[in-house]
Formats: C-alpha cells, structure tokens, sequence
C-alpha cells in the first residue's frame, strides 16, 4: 500500500531521484559558460591556441574581446561627461564590460582552470600582466564614471576617542607598577 501511494503522488512514476542529474549552483554554472567561452575563444583565434601554448596577454585579448558585448557606459577622456556619474544626457562613449564583472570572470576562469588539471603556479588568469589591467581598468572606470573604489577608513566614536585619552594605556600602567608588558599573557585568568 505504501508503494501505491508514493507512485500515485510522484507526476513521473518512471523517474526516481537518483535518475535525475545533480543539480549546481548558480556559479557552478557560471563557471562551465565562462570556461567554454574561453576555450571556444583559444579555438577561434588566429592561429587556433592550445591551452597550453596561451599566455597573459591572450588572457587580456579575451577580456577586450568581451568589451563588445558590455553594459556599462565608460566615458571616453575627451567627452563631456568624463568623471560625472549622473550623466544628464546620452553621449556616444562605448559600452564596455564593468570591472567587477572582469575581475569575477578571472576568479572563476582560474577556479575552472585548476579543476581542470591546471597548476594554480602557472596560472595565465593570476599572471602579473593581468592583476595590472585589472587594476587599471579599474581605475580608468572609476574615472570616466566619477566613481571611487578606495578604501573607506574606518570612523571611530568621539565617545571612544576622550575616554582613551583619558585613560593611560594598559601596559604604561603595567610598567608603571613594575610589571613585565606580557605578564598578564603568560597567566591566563580561569
């Protein structure tokens, strides 16, 4: 009877969940497009490369490559909106790829790169030439957008600030009274 019910409720009886493929996640999958694009790529290109005949710079030619198919305005230096982040009107500067979106396509080629037998030593995506174009589109964008990817410090409470000031540190007091700096470190409180 319980064999019965279980059939009745399933929608296909013939399929049982080992017989369905596993599902991945989302960057799993993203990971698998982006390596067979850059496989396809190595195949396309001129002469046809193997991955192990590609370097740096064809990783660099793929990413420029890509521009094409880019969603983010990039103002050129000579444009009017150069450095504005709210353009008021359109303009014909390039569409490009954003550089977030570069520099998590390099994170997940290099991840596919090693799954697929590569040596993360010899890695192309984690080259020296590439971390630079990274870094540098990352700043010519921020620059034709007018936006900044520096480090925001951290803002420390007022509050914090006076009562430190009135408080001369731990380990003057401690070497004020004779004790060692470390000495509270080598007896642990229980």
């Amino acid at each position: 009877m319980d064999l019965i019910s279980k059939n009745h409720n399933n929608k296909y009886p013939n399929t049982t969940p080992s017989t369905q493929p596993p599902t991945t996640s989302r960057y799993e999958n993203q990971k698998r497009r982006d390596w067979n694009t850059f496989c396809q790529y190595l195949r396309n290109h001129c002469p046809p490369l193997s991955l192990t005949s590609c370097s740096g710079a064809h990783v660099i030619e793929f990413l420029r490559y890509l521009d094409q198919f880019g969603k983010t305005k990039v103002h050129n230096q000579n444009c009017a909106f150069f450095g504005l982040p709210d353009p008021p009107e359109p303009c014909p500067c390039p569409l490009r790829q954003a550089w977030g979106s570069l520099d998590a396509l390099i994170g997940r080629l290099r991840a596919a790169y090693e799954e697929n037998g590569g040596a993360p030593e010899i890695s192309h995506f984690g080259s020296s030439s590439v971390r630079i174009f990274l870094r540098e589109v990352r700043d010519f964008q921020a620059k034709a957008r007018g936006v900044s990817y520096e480090k925001k410090r951290k803002r420390v409470n007022n509050k914090q600030i006076t009562q430190s000031c009135l408080q001369p540190p731990q380990h003057t007091a401690a070497l004020a009274q004779g004790q060692p700096m470390m000495a509270k470190y080598h007896h642990s409180e229980t």
